[in-house]
């Protein structure tokens, strides 16, 4: 048991993607990579987390969960990295699970000058051998995959689910996007959660891919693929809420149907505007926020001196929205409407990937009808799907989830 207090809280950081600043040289291949990693932030990840590591050593929070895509893709010396930085917690422990470019990830590669570098892969056993301390607070592991539980206090019981599919050696291919829980691990979890029934423990679920579509336009293989079966043993055993990532965007969406859970998906860490999310619990319940890290009173003085860094937050939206833009900047000068059409494109997708995308029923009827926003759909009628499964006009949050038991 981590804590003994029924008033506990926890963290849950996602999609950090952190590549360790030895393995490139900032050279022209990296910059190459960093404009194709559709904006994600690869540069400056080490000195984030460094000080996001700092502000939990003032706070406290009992625990701090990261639900996978931990490193960039699958670099070993990346994955050592991060338990570096997250070692110098004292009060704090730190849960992971792997994510999808975790583990025998082809694609890990170190950078020099023009060239990309093959550098060695993550394994399970070397994943358990890293973060053996996470393992430690194990009340139980799963031998057939990565998964395992944590007591977190004398209510709650924390299941990290393994959701990846990788091989058993290292790959030459492409992370695999999507997700499952094996069999063995399914047998695994009835077994917890029978624990938890028999013994009046709430269960709290944590895996990297979906248990639910969070957008209708754009979900293969974000959603797990045996997610039915994942949903009826969330309604067998009245599992209140589930925590995942992947998909890069913040999202709360459920219960669904016959399914009691709500998901959150908190929005990646090395993109947007640095969110994380903070949990607190107690005896009735549990509160969700969705909060943005300011790394600006964690910064050394040097760090400081370095103009990205200390306007953090106005770079990673220019990342992200150069991303969004794609190559429309080589196409030459714009009109004001052209203008106006790529700041409505471009400023509806930020809000959606942040949370902020409620919308009043009115607001919505004027923005669909407004000149660019039609003329945009006119050009590319191919997005008219997609723009609409950015809205969301009901009355729930994006940004807090209660639980109340």
């Amino acid at each position: 048991m981590i804590t003994n207090n029924l008033k506990s809280e926890f963290w849950i950081l996602t999609d950090t993607h952190l590549i360790a600043d030895q393995l490139h040289d900032n050279g022209a291949a990296f910059k190459r990579m960093q404009q194709t990693s559709q904006g994600k932030d690869l540069v400056y990840q080490e000195i984030a987390l460094t000080a996001f590591c700092k502000m939990a050593q003032e706070k406290k929070p009992a625990a701090i969960i990261v639900t996978g895509d931990l490193t960039f893709n699958g670099e070993l010396i990346s994955a050592q990295k991060f338990q570096e930085i997250f070692s110098k917690l004292t009060q704090t422990k730190v849960l992971v699970l792997p994510g999808n470019h975790d583990i025998f990830d082809g694609w890990a590669r170190g950078f020099k000058g023009e060239k990309q570098l093959f550098t060695k892969q993550i394994s399970p056993y070397d994943w358990r051998e890293i973060f053996k301390q996470s393992y430690a607070c194990a009340f139980s592991q799963d031998q057939n995959s990565l998964a395992y539980s944590v007591q977190l206090n004398p209510q709650y019981l924390l299941l990290m689910l393994d959701s990846n599919i990788y091989g058993q050696k290292d790959s030459v291919k492409a992370p695999i996007t999507e997700g499952s829980i094996s069999e063995e691990q399914i047998i695994w979890l009835r077994k917890q959660l029978d624990y938890a029934q028999e013994h009046d423990l709430r269960p709290l679920l944590f895996m990297h891919h979906n248990l639910y579509v969070h957008n209708p336009a754009v979900n293969q293989g974000f959603v797990l693929n045996n997610a039915a079966q994942l949903r009826q043993l969330c309604e067998k055993y009245q599992i209140k809420i589930a925590f995942s990532g992947h998909i890069h965007a913040q999202n709360i969406i459920g219960p669904v149907e016959k399914t009691p859970t709500i998901e959150v998906v908190t929005s990646s860490f090395c993109s947007y505007d640095q969110a994380y999310g903070v949990v607190k619990l107690d005896d009735q319940g549990l509160l969700y926020q969705r909060k943005i890290f300011d790394m600006t009173p964690y910064l050394t003085e040097a760090e400081l001196q370095n103009q990205t860094v200390a306007n953090f937050h106005e770079y990673l939206k220019n990342i992200q929205l150069k991303n969004l833009a794609g190559n429309s900047s080589e196409q030459g000068p714009l009109s004001p409407l052209e203008r106006q059409i790529k700041q409505t494109f471009l400023e509806i997708n930020y809000n959606y990937f942040t949370g902020h995308n409620h919308i009043s029923s009115a607001e919505l009827k004027k923005l669909t009808t407004s000149t660019e926003y039609q003329t945009l759909i006119q050009q590319k009628p191919q997005l008219n799907k997609y723009l609409k499964s950015l809205f969301d006009t009901s009355d729930h949050s994006n940004l807090i989830a209660k639980i109340i038991y």
